[in-house]
């Protein structure tokens, strides 16, 4: 395992400052996220006519957005921010969502003659924008708290009885996602990735018991997908509506949700398990994975809205055409042209949005808002 991280000033003998190194591991289960996200968004079309198509988007969604999560709070402090630590939420999350939800507007309206612009309702993906500033400005108020991870159990499990709990400023989803992110920030604040080698120690052993986990739960999701749909099982997954609203009155309603978080964890924990820990060609990618999130539902949206994925048969054949499509979107969307082109719009520069320009004079090293750029760490 790596040896403790040097002082941003250099070692203590007072040497130059070794470059700073990536690890491959968590830049791989990034881009694995991300891949998993483009093929959730571009198969829910297939879902509506395939039960082999919703047995595999079940599949994933039931642990993909978690993991995404627990890596975003790996990489986020408790500490109280500093002005420019405030200031990189506003440039990398609020200013980003603005644009973003200004295009989607204008998108609306172009293609399909309406414009309902309402900044308090995130379009399609942007609610995890604004779920990652919340999760940030919240951390530090939470971790003054004994038992934050229970806390936050509670919160998630209790917003679900709220009605009034719901997709504005995607609050419910906020608050439903909120253990996988607080689990990832204390897996980093007590140090039980580097502590246990959860990274190195990887056994064949272990691997074949992910294989077999994740196995098993796309066998149950095929085996009952019908049992699944009827109880609309892939809106449980969002996280987004409330109980009642999912046709759950009941008192217990709440126990679902919590199977749903430990069955979220034991599945992330199998996908981690999987993810290569070496670099692979396209280990870079997993660093630009917020160009990946919020420009690929443009790309699948003219499909999404002309209906070209429905009654799409023989599923044999276009599931296959759908995944090999995902993977190569989130491939385009992350290489340098793209990220030139939509560099702006991504990466906005704002410093006329501050009192004081110096809080985003280092525009050169942007951070990933999931957590692109870490501490100084060893390469493995």
């Amino acid at each position: 395992m790596s040896s403790a991280p040097q002082s941003p000033t250099g070692p203590i003998t007072g040497s130059t400052p070794r470059p700073r190194r990536r690890v491959p591991f968590w830049d791989n289960a990034r881009y694995a996220c991300i891949v998993l996200v483009v093929l959730g968004h571009a198969i829910q079309r297939l879902t509506y006519d395939s039960d082999i198509a919703m047995a595999l988007y079940l599949s994933f969604y039931a642990f993909h957005m978690p993991a995404f999560a627990m890596i975003a709070g790996y990489f986020s402090k408790s500490t109280p921010p500093t002005k420019r630590q405030m200031s990189r939420v506003i440039t990398d999350i609020l200013v980003p969502y603005v644009i973003f939800e200004m295009l989607w507007t204008l998108t609306k309206w172009m293609v399909e003659g309406r414009a309902n612009p309402n900044i308090t309702e995130p379009s399609w993906t942007l609610w995890f924008l604004l779920a990652l500033g919340i999760f940030r400005l919240v951390l530090p108020y939470l971790a003054l708290l004994r038992w934050p991870l229970a806390w936050s159990l509670l919160i998630s499990i209790g917003a679900g009885y709220l009605p009034n709990v719901d997709s504005t400023f995607s609050l419910s989803r906020t608050l439903g996602f909120l253990p996988f992110f607080l689990l990832g920030w204390w897996l980093r604040e007590h140090d039980i990735v580097d502590r246990f080698r959860l990274i190195d120690f990887r056994p064949w052993w272990l691997r074949v018991i992910a294989v077999a986990v994740l196995g098993l739960n796309a066998f149950v999701a095929w085996n009952w997908v019908n049992l699944w749909s009827g109880i609309d099982l892939d809106k449980w997954f969002f996280y987004d509506d409330s109980y009642s609203t999912l046709g759950a009155d009941e008192w217990w309603a709440g126990g679902v949700r919590l199977l749903l978080i430990v069955l979220g964890l034991v599945l992330s924990a199998a996908f981690f398990a999987l993810i290569p820990r070496r670099t692979r060609w396209w280990t870079r990618f997993g660093q630009y994975t917020m160009y990946v999130y919020l420009l690929h539902s443009f790309v699948l949206y003219p499909f999404r809205e002309s209906g070209i994925l429905r009654d799409a048969e023989p599923t044999w054949i276009w599931g296959p055409m759908v995944v090999a499509v995902s993977v190569a979107i989130a491939l385009a969307l992350a290489t340098r042209p793209v990220r030139w082109l939509f560099r702006p719009l991504v990466e906005p520069r704002t410093r006329w949005l501050f009192a004081d320009p110096k809080l985003t004079a280092d525009t050169s090293r942007r951070d990933d808002p999931t957590g692109s750029r870490r501490p100084a760490e060893r390469e493995r």
